[in-house]
């Protein structure tokens, strides 16, 4: 199937790029045919997180379940604005693709690890943050070939923004005040 096989070499791709192997590219593919792929493995996990969540109160409806996956989506934003500003601010050469795709599914292994581990117990959320931290700060390193700082200050970025735009959002929708 090849849904598992892209699943693994995007694994062994992520393994690469933590152990700053060279090679890891090739796991990845990096064309447009690959964001597809990555993109739809995203909202097929996108999707069973949400039906993990919703366990005990019931699947949401129609557009319940596609106000929650656009909320998902919010993390791939956060993906791809972490990555343009970046790249503006240290004038990098660096194609998107390369440091999107394997983001994407750096955010796939986000939403497994942090749906697990929230349902064993909500307070281990941040650790998994902090995995993603390392994980982007790795991406940064291999992918956008940026010195630790600038890796740093990118996947610092990306996870305030993953953090802060669904609670922007939220505040927004719900201004201080109002009758709710």
């Amino acid at each position: 199937m090849k849904l598992w096989a892209a699943l693994r070499d995007a694994w062994l791709g992520w393994v690469d790029i933590v152990r700053q192997r060279p090679g890891w590219q090739e796991r990845f593919g990096l064309s447009f045919g690959a964001l597809a792929k990555a993109l739809v493995i995203f909202f097929l996990f996108a999707f069973l997180a949400i039906a993990m969540g919703s366990v005990q109160g019931g699947m949401p409806s129609l557009p319940g379940l596609i106000a929650n996956l656009l909320v998902q989506s919010l993390g791939l934003v956060a993906l791809l604005i972490g990555i343009v500003v970046t790249k503006l601010a240290v004038k990098s050469q660096v194609p998107l693709l390369r440091v999107l795709i394997p983001g994407i599914y750096g955010m796939v292994f986000y939403l497994v690890a942090g749906s697990v581990l929230a349902a064993i117990s909500i307070e281990t959320v941040p650790i998994v943050l902090l995995g993603l931290v390392f994980l982007l700060y790795s991406l940064g390193r291999a992918a956008g070939t940026w010195s630790i700082g600038v890796a740093l200050a990118f996947a610092v970025l990306t996870v305030v923004l993953l953090v802060g735009m669904p609670l922007t959002l939220y505040m927004l929708n719900n201004p201080a005040g109002s009758p709710i």
